[in-house]
């Protein structure tokens, strides 16, 4: 069946910009929706993926907010993928895609840890979690900073180098550690891996800027 998205992506969008402007969390705004529908789009195309599998789910993978500080959060993806196919049957989005874009949804979350069964999955799953690394990344991370009303690191052994367990719920440099800087191993598709890597070196010259400038702080302090 021939499928008009343009048809169906204001819909999509508009949804999303309503969303978003009731959520007080720039790291998930609607520029964090529209980077992944750009990039799943991207390896969509490079994959050759289901677009009109790949498109809704990467505009909807968020279509029902709940915050990383909710503890419903692991349950996040499932639940939007059920208001996502309701949201889709008023829009009268033909019903042979809602199974694969319900999964997509589904398995897109990283909390949900849930594989991945089909291209336009894999696809969409790389795709936002892209959006998690490189400068944006570093971006985004900081700022759920703020939102979450945590400590940028842990002062007293911001690397974990002193045989701390890391711990992303007290400080967000952790993060890093537990999460980004392991996401590339998971990438779902060539395309997604390439771009993976390629954010994870950047924010490894991060790290390693940062490290510095903490060691300094520390240096300065300690010969005041």
């Amino acid at each position: 069946m021939n499928i008009d998205l343009n048809k169906f992506e204001p819909l999509f969008l508009e949804h999303m910009k309503n969303l978003c402007d009731e959520v007080n969390d720039v790291s998930h705004d609607l520029s964090h929706v529209m980077r992944v529908v750009r990039t799943a789009k991207i390896l969509c195309d490079k994959e050759k993926g289901d677009p009109y599998i790949v498109v809704p789910a990467a505009y909807l993978h968020d279509c029902l907010y709940i915050s990383k500080k909710d503890p419903r959060r692991s349950l996040a993806s499932t639940l939007s993928a059920e208001y996502a196919l309701k949201l889709m049957q008023g829009w009268g989005y033909p019903d042979q895609y809602f199974e694969e874009i319900s999964h997509a949804i589904k398995a897109h979350s990283f909390s949900a840890n849930i594989k991945p069964e089909t291209l336009e999955a894999r696809i969409v799953q790389d795709a936002d979690r892209i959006d998690g690394l490189g400068a944006i990344g570093v971006c985004r991370a900081m700022a759920f900073t703020g939102f979450a009303n945590r400590s940028m690191y842990n002062t007293n052994d911001p690397f974990c180098e002193n045989g701390r367990t890391p711990d992303d719920s007290t400080n967000t440099l952790d993060h890093f550690f537990i999460k980004l800087m392991n996401v590339a191993e998971l990438a779902c598709t060539d395309s997604g891996k390439a771009e993976c890597i390629k954010r994870t070196e950047y924010m490894r010259g991060f790290l390693n800027q940062l490290s510095a400038e903490v060691g300094t702080i520390k240096a300065i302090k300690a010969n005041s």
